[in-house]
């Protein structure tokens, strides 16, 4: 296995999760004929220059990649073409990466990389196939793909390596679902990055390599421009590139081509802990996070035993976590990163690594506290409509009452989280509040009138309690960890319920870390109960493992790793998990101003302003108090579509550029479109157990347009702001066609996303078991087709709600504890197992 290093983003993590662009292709374009060889292709050229974070056209030294394709390749696809790497060497190191798109984008998962660098030894050039499914460390390819060198080059600066590269255009590894790119379609999408370090062993094409920092991009490959007639010879030509071997581990393999055999990658062990094999539990919660934590503590509350499982590792120093600046500011304090409200935006300035979840292709925390301690923390009381629309009977805004009380209870909030009441490096509000005000929108305090969503701002609310990360890690966790009857594993994940029928009696786990536990938990004979609460990827996964789900996704786990064990497909329980996938959809504006200032706080992970330092240590005062980077004003306006419906509109303002536009005095303005949107996704799971966002939720043409009608709507009312600068969309442009210019693809995911990822497992009266059903669970969050297996997290949301959802999914939490508490256990008579369901005597139990 590759080394971990490189988790947080080493060739085209960056590609797929990076900030915001204008379009798909970052490049200079033009035709070039090597003299050696006398190969014509059409290149993609990037400039020398400092690169400027994601999307960028510059990278010191330059960089260039060229292709070439057989000349019918825009009528008949083709699997292979000749490439020309000239890659960039920084003090004689450095390595090259592509990666291989397709039609669509050029993401990281699940799609063909090819590393590339000098040895060391004469023009030998090492290459390297690998490929990942998710933010964790590309391991070897073992699919059909071949690399064979033309020639190669080495200088002090810079190196040029030809390659033909037989079946590249296919993505076959025999782990993963496998396609192909299209060249008959006349375009497909490829990146690229690079390095100024070496691999930790440049002779060695199998070598740990680190993460790039010279720049990454993404370029479009033009079909036309590349084929030539003359393929067929070149790709004959003899190699004139050197023949010396370098080791690999699994044998010999020629430095220029890949390794003719590959090392397997060997799954990393950790020295867990047995699970107790006398122990049962009446409830175990799967996933520590939003929902899950409160559910424990109600559960354990009501006198049950509660076990709580979390696969990733403490967070909260409160709880033992230990993640904090390698420069050792915080040595010494009660602190982590997770605690300090400033640090919040971390995770994607470096901090992935150990966090970030590594089994599915999006941002998300795999970590004690979920997205709770990872977020920026910002806590809104429900908006009624959000129920009342979205929501059946049982959960309207008037049934979510008490629970909201109990939730806000516990979790008031803030709009003013430093310690000393004073709000902090304000220079962004107050330019864009003018605007607001002078278009007669009305300041709020949010959480006091939740249901003014129309025309409002206000300063952002928090969970932030006492100057620190506050959330249900510093209240519900507190109380449930106070109880004898409550426990808690971190390092554990779960793989799959066991069943007869409808009916769970345990789990199996394994470790995630050291400390971990390891074998099967047991369910309390009959009345033992599973919550499901590890989120939108999570839970459908845990689901799909133990036979609930569509029938193309159980058969892609029957042919997994899994197969050998799997549940017989007479007892699959058919239900629409992964389905209705939804998220707010993200727009990101930009606007500039001379009275704006930006506060470095990527630069403050390891180097605070001591000052700054000293106030939040000393007294937890100052802009570490507040969330990264200067969130606020918070915005609010309701568009009705073409089609008729109401759409609720979230402004995000954060002082910070994006989109091309740099830091200094800019500001984004993120809009999320939330209740009301109809766009839907799909998520599913891998071959090799890794979820993928298959179908994303965007697109619908009446979502878009009540999109650009609200983007005109705010550059109309922030007109009157003397000295403006609309960066984006730029002056003149129309909503409309600003949003023309930016892809809703998966290359550019992580410009659209705001990853509040929801409803992958619909919470309906409208059993999914039955024709055109859309629900996993019922209205007691009780899964259709079982009578002990529940879902609550945010997978059972029907559709979007107005604004960021955490207090959303602790207030559900807190629901469905009533809801589950107040049913009857179940029964069983005489062991009965009737049409795949358990029999017991309570027949609203009985899910038939």
């Amino acid at each position: 296995m590759k080394s971990n290093i490189i988790l947080s983003g080493a060739l085209g993590v960056a590609l797929f999760f990076g900030n915001a662009v204008m379009a798909q292709d970052y490049a200079t374009h033009g035709m070039y004929t090597e003299p050696t060889t006398g190969i014509s292709f059409y290149t993609s050229m990037e400039a020398d220059g400092a690169s400027t974070g994601s999307f960028t056209t510059t990278t010191l030294g330059g960089f260039t990649f060229g292709m070439a394709l057989p000349g019918n390749a825009a009528n008949v696809d083709s699997y292979e073409y000749i490439g020309l790497i000239v890659g960039s060497l920084i003090n004689g190191t450095g390595w090259s990466g592509l990666v291989h798109g397709d039609n669509t984008g050029a993401g990281m998962p699940n799609h063909l990389m090819l590393l590339a660098w000098p040895t060391g030894v004469e023009n030998t050039i090492a290459t390297s196939l690998r490929y990942s499914v998710s933010y964790q460390a590309p391991v070897d390819y073992k699919g059909s793909a071949k690399i064979t060198p033309i020639y190669s080059k080495v200088n002090a600066t810079s190196y040029t390596l030809i390659y033909r590269c037989e079946n590249c255009l296919i993505f076959d590894d025999p782990t993963q679902p496998s396609f192909n790119t299209s060249t008959s379609q006349g375009t497909f999408e490829w990146g690229w990055a690079q390095s100024s370090v070496s691999p930790a062993d440049k002779t060695n094409p199998d070598s740990n390599i680190g993460q790039h920092n010279n720049g990454m991009g993404e370029f479009q490959i033009t079909v036309s421009k590349a084929a030539n007639a003359a393929y067929a010879k070149w790709a004959g030509m003899s190699s004139t590139a050197p023949t010396s071997s370098a080791a690999s581990p699994t044998g010999t393999s020629t430095a220029t081509s890949a390794p003719t055999t590959t090392a397997s990658a060997t799954p990393t062990t950790f020295k867990g802990v047995p699970v107790p094999a006398a122990t049962s539990y009446d409830y175990v919660v799967v996933g520590g996070g939003a929902a899950g934590i409160p559910m424990a503590d109600r559960l354990s509350a009501a006198g049950h035993s509660v076990l709580l499982i979390e696969k990733g590792v403490a967070s909260s120093a409160r709880w033992g976590g230990t993640y904090r600046p390698e420069s050792g500011w915080l040595d010494g304090y009660n602190l982590t990163w997770f605690d300090i409200p400033g640090e919040c935006n971390r995770i994607w300035n470096g901090g992935s690594p150990g966090v970030a979840c590594t089994d599915l292709d999006q941002m998300a925390g795999c970590i004690l506290g979920g997205g709770t301690a990872v977020n920026a923390g910002l806590w809104w009381k429900p908006n009624p409509p959000d129920w009342d629309y979205n929501f059946p009977n049982g959960w309207k805004s008037k049934d979510m009452q008490f629970a909201t009380e109990r939730v806000f209870s516990r979790i008031p909030g803030t709009d003013h989280p430093s310690m000393d009441r004073k709000l902090y490096i304000q220079s962004g509000f107050d330019i864009v509040r003018q605007g607001l005000a002078a278009a007669n929108w009305t300041s709020v305090t949010a959480n006091d009138v939740p249901g003014k969503k129309d025309k409002t701002y206000a300063h952002t609310e928090y969970m932030y309690i006492n100057g620190e990360r506050g959330g249900p890690m510093a209240t519900y966790l507190v109380s449930a960890n106070g109880r004898n009857n409550f426990h808690l594993w971190l390092n554990t994940s779960v793989e799959r319920i066991n069943r007869i029928g409808g009916h769970a009696t345990s789990l199996d786990v394994i470790a995630t870390n050291d400390g971990g536990h390891v074998g099967t938990v047991k369910l309390t004979n009959t009345t033992g109960r599973v919550i499901l609460a590890a989120g939108t990827f999570g839970t459908p996964k845990i689901l799909f493992r133990s036979g609930i789900g569509p029938d193309d996704m159980l058969q892609q786990v029957q042919q997994s790793p899994d197969g050998p064990t799997f549940i017989n497909s007479t007892d699959w329980i058919n239900l629409p998990v992964g389905y209705n996938l939804a998220d707010h959809l993200n727009t990101d504006c930009v606007i500039s101003h001379p009275n704006i200032s930006y506060y470095d706080w990527p630069a403050a992970w390891n180097t605070p302003i001591e000052a700054d330092k000293v106030s939040y240590l000393m007294n937890r005062t100052g802009p570490f108090a507040q969330a990264a980077p200067n969130i606020g004003p918070m915005m609010w306006e309701v568009i009705k579509g073409p089609d008729g419906i109401d759409r609720q509109m979230q402004w995000t303002s954060r002082v910070e550029g994006s989109n091309g536009v740099p830091n200094g005095n800019s500001m984004t303005l993120s809009l999320y479109l939330g209740r009301g949107s109809v766009s839907r996704g799909r998520t599913t799971i891998g071959k090799s157990l890794n979820m993928v966002v298959n179908t994303l939720p965007y697109g619908d043409p009446n979502d878009l347009t009540a999109v650009g009608w609200a983007i005109d709507n705010m550059v109309n009312a922030l007109k009157t702001i003397p000295n403006i600068t609309w960066n984006l969309p730029p002056p003149g442009v129309s909503g409309a066609d600003y949003l023309k210019s930016i892809p809703l693809t998966y290359a550019n995911v992580g410009a659209r996303r705001a990853n509040h990822w929801m409803g992958s497992c619909k919470l309906g009266t409208d059993d999914g078991r039955l024709p055109n059903g859309t629900a996993v669970v019922d209205t007691n969050t009780k899964i259709y087709g079982t009578d002990n297996m529940f879902v609550v997290d945010a997978s059972i949301w029907p559709g979007m709600p107005s604004t960021n959802p955490s207090a959303l999914i602790v207030t559900a939490s807190e629901r469905a504890s009533e809801l589950i508490l107040a049913l009857p256990c179940p029964r069983k008579i005489g062991g009965v197992v009737k049409k795949g369901v358990h029999v017991n005597e309570n027949k609203g139990e009985n899910d038939t």
